[in-house]
């Protein structure tokens, strides 16, 4: 016996279903989640394609949050009540109660969420924030029966939000509210008692409707409408409390929760039902409309009558079909048949049992005529070749049987020694008559005919009433308020765990997708049917999402047109979350090609994590890529082994910084314990900004508010900066630094879009950005130099040079000491130009045009580039007179006339840097290494230039 309820029946169960393990889930369910993020191993894969929807993370069995929340945000209607919320300062401040204050949370969370769903770079967004309200809460009295009810709470807060917003509490304000209005409707109960009607009218919003005893939607509306003996089109049940439902208001969105979950009370467990249930892409309500009750009753009565007709037909074809009296029934007409077959069937002279002895006939090589006798040699003969029949025909001649000869033969299409055992002879009357038998044929077939007759006319009764009901509410008068339908809300497993996803449509495309957590692929109608409707499998659809088909403005604007779409402050949001996408991604990058070295480089041996051993084959100790962090947000996955080795300086900062604060965050809360670390850091990057900066120890490049401290940055640029470290998803290790991260974000929001210039605080950022590619040209390029690599070397500094040039513009310590640079750029335009001149000299063609390459690609770009520079210092002077000079004596040379014509045709470009555009050779991508890997490179290659003698950078 079961009975409808829930399967989680205490708070602690409630709570843990929201906190259950992945490893409760099936093993299928798993591996199919676990393979889908694991094969993003690039970076690539972390970026949304174009406007592909944005998947949802699933941060620790929040599928069914994924599910839920991708249904309404591609609902437009709702999207846009979401992101345009908003309350004005008064109202906030009236915001007393811990609810209120909970609700307006869950809000501004839900709004950031969608706004990053919008616009994001990202292919998926972290919900946390936002769930873990909706857990702080299930752990509360507030507990819900089971999964289908966050639904409900979700609605709930919604709507508690919006109603802040309207600044009322009165019935008609609550009408007014577009939670209310969108999702919210009404139906009319009533009862009749003693000849009279009772009416109440009732609000809804998740109608539920019982899965068990109906086969598709329909039936399970009437069987929830109507408790009253009445009839469905196809179901057997009825109800006889007099008791009726209906519709007196649809909502816009119409959801039906169905229920698939029943309480075993003799197990003590919840179960899942998994029968099938059938549900239409559009669904008309007219007949569950109060206004049509009269045409709805009318109809349903003219349905119990064509029921009851049908029944009585189906019965009547029913004797029919199986026909008799005793245990074993057949059909009629195959009865009749068979027997028209036996009476046709030419008669025999034998018995059964004496038909079946085998005859010396039958197992003559060839067929013998009736009077020809058998010799005993040949029944020797074959008595040898099948020696299983003498002893038949030995108990044949003991008993004085008629003689082989006299006994009717058996003729055969061909010869065999024995009748075949699987082919028997039909029964067959002994005798019959051409009179009985033509009076029988007569009979038997004119009543076969009548049997078939009267069939094929109960079989056409039974469609044309069929088709009667089946179109009894298709007519025009019943169809005038159509649903489509929206989203499709899927569970596979059982009743204690499993999977959700989603399927919704897309209303622009026309085409179904799929939403499953991070994953989001086009579908189709048959894959929603099959993974659906139930009855197939373990996945089935838990709830239904219709929506007015007579509404345009509901699915007006579905297709997501960027971040023009979002209120200011939200599009600034994004706007920093796509930047900081960015930045994770080119950390991802920068660790990764650390763990890849170029080809032919020596594999650093604490890259590898191995000694250093001689023939060691680099690409066997190469480090697996460390994928880049989602969204910020906590997260409830385990750090990887070797995580804390790929934190930046800036973030060890403020990992210690939290713990320095755990004293005050345990005494006075989250909001203390942030400030208490906030000034700890910022102190000790204060005074790390105070020391003195050299090449081989720049502390600027340990912190970028160091750089921004030396570089007199406005406090609000520095504080900002400071702030947004502490957000970092990162600090998800423990619940302090959770805790801490969580209020950071809050302040963060809080910052308004006329308290932050955001182009400053973004020029800020770009010149610390180029401040480190400086840093990281002249470290490269002196690499090269010291390699023996002038060429590529003199590309990289000449780069260098001009983006530091430009820093230095806005201060001095906006750049690197430009001297330095400058120093290394003579001395590998010295080293070309002598290369060059000495190849150019030789005669040879081939060395001729790699002396051309030099000056054309290297040497004459980087002279045009120095003429141009006002602040040219006087030693950069003297090198570029010195190679004007040097060429020039060449003219007074003897020489082949073709090296004549090529010295005429580059020799002004080098005399006059003024005449062309300048076209200088952009360096490889090169990828800023952590702080203290540039200020060890630097100091290495400086040491190596001058001893003359090659250090390896460990």
């Amino acid at each position: 016996t079961t009975t409808n309820s829930s399967p989680n029946t205490t708070d602690d169960n409630r709570a843990e279903s929201l906190e259950a393990s992945a490893e409760e889930n099936t093993a299928r369910v798993k591996r199919k989640r676990c393979e889908a993020q694991s094969e993003m191993c690039s970076p690539a894969d972390w970026i949304r394609q174009d406007e592909w929807p944005v998947g949802i993370r699933n941060v620790g069995n929040t599928c069914w949050f994924s599910a839920v929340i991708q249904s309404l945000f591609h609902l437009p209607v709702f999207r846009r009540l979401v992101l345009s919320y908003c309350l004005s300062e008064r109202v906030l401040e009236k915001c007393k109660s811990h609810s209120e204050k909970r609700n307006v949370a869950f809000m501004q969370e839900l709004r950031c969420l969608f706004a990053l769903m919008v616009g994001s770079t990202r292919k998926f967004v972290d919900p946390s924030a936002a769930v873990e309200l909706l857990r702080d809460a299930f752990r509360t009295n507030e507990a819900q029966q089971d999964v289908s009810e966050f639904t409900h709470k979700l609605l709930d807060w919604l709507e508690d939000a919006f109603q802040l917003a309207a600044n009322g509490n009165n019935a008609e304000d609550k009408q007014k509210n577009p939670m209310v209005q969108l999702f919210y409707g009404t139906f009319v109960t009533e009862r009749r008692s003693e000849g009279k009607t009772l009416s109440n009218i009732e609000q809804f919003g998740q109608y539920p409707l019982q899965v068990n005893g109906y086969n598709n939607l329909d039936e399970c509306l009437e069987g929830a409408m109507v408790e009253k003996e009445i009839e469905s089109l196809h179901s057997d049940q009825t109800i006889t409390s007099g008791r009726e439902r209906w519709f007196s208001k649809l909502p816009p969105v119409l959801t039906f929760e169905l229920s698939r979950f029943e309480f075993n009370t003799q197990l003590g467990r919840p179960e899942k039902i998994h029968k099938k249930l059938e549900f239409p892409q559009i669904i008309y309500m007219d007949r569950y409309l109060h206004k049509n009750i009269e045409q709805t009753n009318e109809r349903r009565g003219e349905v119990k009558r064509l029921k009851e007709q049908l029944a009585l037909l189906q019965q009547k074809l029913e004797c029919y079909k199986n026909y008799g009296s005793g245990p074993n029934k057949y059909p009629l007409a195959d009865m009749l048949q068979f027997v028209l077959e036996f009476a046709t069937t030419k008669p025999v002279t034998v018995s059964p049992a004496e038909d079946l002895r085998p005859s010396a006939t039958s197992m003559t090589p060839t067929s013998h005529p009736a009077t020809e006798p058998v010799s005993d040699n040949s029944k020797a003969i074959h008595l040898n070749i099948d020696g299983r029949f003498k002893k038949y025909l030995d108990a044949g001649a003991s008993e004085g049987q008629v003689p082989s000869q006299q006994r009717t033969p058996i003729y055969k299409p061909f010869t065999q020694c024995r009748p075949p055992m699987d082919c028997p002879p039909q029964p067959a009357p002994h005798s019959i008559t051409e009179e009985e038998l033509h009076f029988v044929k007569t009979c038997l077939q004119r009543w076969r005919t009548e049997v078939e007759n009267n069939i094929n006319e109960l079989k056409a009764s039974i469609d044309r009433v069929s088709q009667v009901l089946e179109g009894m509410y298709t007519d025009n008068s019943l169809c005038q308020v159509p649903y489509r339908l929206h989203a499709v809300l899927v569970h596979e497993g059982q009743a204690s765990a499993g999977h959700y996803w989603a399927y919704i449509y897309d209303h622009s495309n026309q085409r179904w997708m799929k939403y499953n957590d991070i994953t989001i692929t086009e579908s189709s109608w048959e894959e929603l049917e099959r993974d659906s409707f139930g009855g197939m499998t373990n996945a089935s659809a838990y709830c239904l999402m219709y929506i007015d088909d007579r509404l345009p403005h509901l699915i007006a604007g579905q297709v997501l047109h960027g971040m023009d779409t979002l209120p200011p402050i939200l599009r600034r949001y994004v706007h920093e979350d796509n930047r900081w996408f960015q930045q994770e991604l080119s950390e991802w990058e920068e660790q990764f090609c650390q763990t890849a070295p170029p080809e032919g480089e020596p594999v650093p041996a604490e890259a590898t994590g191995t000694p250093e051993t001689p023939d060691t084959n680099p690409s066997s100790d190469q480090q697996t890529p460390v994928e880049p962090a989602p969204q910020s947000g906590p997260s409830t996955e385990e750090p990887e082994q070797g995580a804390a080795m790929m934190l930046t300086p800036a973030m060890q900062g403020i990992i210690m910084a939290i713990a320095k604060a755990r004293q005050t965050f345990d005494k006075d809360g989250a909001e203390a314990g942030l400030i208490k670390a906030f000034h700890e850091e910022y102190s000790r990057l204060h005074e790390l900004s105070l020391e003195e900066v050299t090449p081989q120890e720049d502390v600027r490049l340990q912190h970028v508010l160091v750089y921004f401290f030396q570089n007199k940055a406005p406090n609000r640029i520095i504080e900002r900066t400071l702030l947004e470290q502490f957000t970092d998803r990162n600090l998800s290790f423990d619940e302090r630094a959770i805790s801490i991260m969580r209020e950071a974000r809050a302040k963060l929001r809080l910052i308004k879009p006329e308290d932050m210039d955001m182009e400053e605080y973004m020029t800020w950022h770009e010149d610390y950005r180029l401040f480190r590619t400086v840093f990281v040209y002249l470290l490269t390029g002196l690499e090269q130099y010291q390699h023996g690599k002038v060429r590529e070397a003199l590309n990289y500094l000449a780069h260098a040079y001009q983006t530091n040039a430009n820093l230095l513009t806005n201060g001095e310590k906006r750049g690197v000491e430009q001297s330095l640079i400058a120093l290394y750029r003579r001395k590998c335009l010295m080293a070309l130009n002598e290369s060059a001149s000495r190849l150019f000299c030789s005669g040879e063609e081939s060395e001729v045009e790699e002396a051309m390459a030099i000056m054309n690609e290297a040497v004459i770009p980087c002279l045009h580039l120095m003429s141009r520079d006002s602040a040219l210092a006087q030693d950069d002077r003297e090198i570029m007179e010195n190679i004007r000079s040097h060429w020039c004596s060449c003219l007074g040379q003897d020489m082949d006339d073709s090296l004549q014509v090529k010295l005429g045709e580059f020799l002004p470009r080098v005399l006059d840097c003024s005449a062309e555009m300048v076209v200088l050779k952009d360096p490889p991508k090169v990828h800023v290494s952590f702080p203290h890997d540039l200020c060890s490179r630097l100091a290495a290659v400086m040491e190596s230039i001058h001893n003359t003698s090659i250090v390896i950078v460990k």
